[in-house]
C-alpha cells in the first residue's frame, strides 16, 4: 500500500488522562465513563473518538462510491456511528461493536442501500474491522 497521509497521537494518563495529535490540532481531555467504572468527567473517550472517525470516514467512502457512481448524495445525508464496549466472550479483555445508520433523505432505498453497501467495502475503517468487530449497517 502507498501511504498518502500519515499522523500521530499521543496518550497519557489512560481513559482518564488526555490525546493530543502531533500537529496540536486535536488535543483533548479524557473520562472514563461511569458504565466503565469511571467518573463521567467531562473529557470524551476513546469510544466516542472512534465513533467521530468511523462515521466522519464512512461518508467519505459514501460520497467517493456515489461520485463513481454518478449518484448525487443530498446535503444533509448522515452517518451515525454508534459503538460500544463490554468485555469478550472469551474472558480475555474487551471487544467493541458498530452501529452505523446511514440517512440519505429522498434518495430510493435500493439505491441507498446498494451505496451504503459498496462504501462498506472502500471504507478503510470497514476493512480494518472486518472480520475483527460486529458492525451492522442500516439505511433510514
Amino acid at each position: 500500500m502507498k501511504v498518502l497521509y500519515k499522523t500521530s497521537a499521543t496518550s497519557t494518563g489512560g481513559r482518564d488522562g488526555r490525546s493530543t495529535s502531533a500537529d496540536g490540532v486535536l488535543a483533548v481531555q479524557l473520562s472514563t465513563p461511569k458504565e466503565l467504572g469511571g467518573a463521567g468527567g467531562p473529557g470524551t473517550n476513546p469510544e466516542q473518538l472512534f465513533a467521530a472517525g468511523y462515521s466522519a470516514c464512512f461518508l467519505g467512502a459514501l460520497k467517493y462510491v456515489a461520485a463513481q457512481e454518478k449518484t448525487k448524495l443530498p446535503e444533509d445525508t448522515t452517518v451515525t456511528a454508534s459503538v460500544g464496549i463490554g468485555p469478550r466472550d472469551d474472558g480475555r479483555g474487551f471487544g467493541i461493536d458498530v452501529d452505523l445508520a446511514v440517512a440519505l433523505p429522498g434518495v430510493e432505498r435500493a439505491t441507498a442501500e446498494d451505496l451504503v453497501a459498496k462504501a462498506h467495502v472502500v471504507c478503510p475503517y470497514s476493512h480494518a474491522t472486518q472480520n475483527n468487530i460486529d458492525v451492522r449497517l442500516s439505511v433510514a
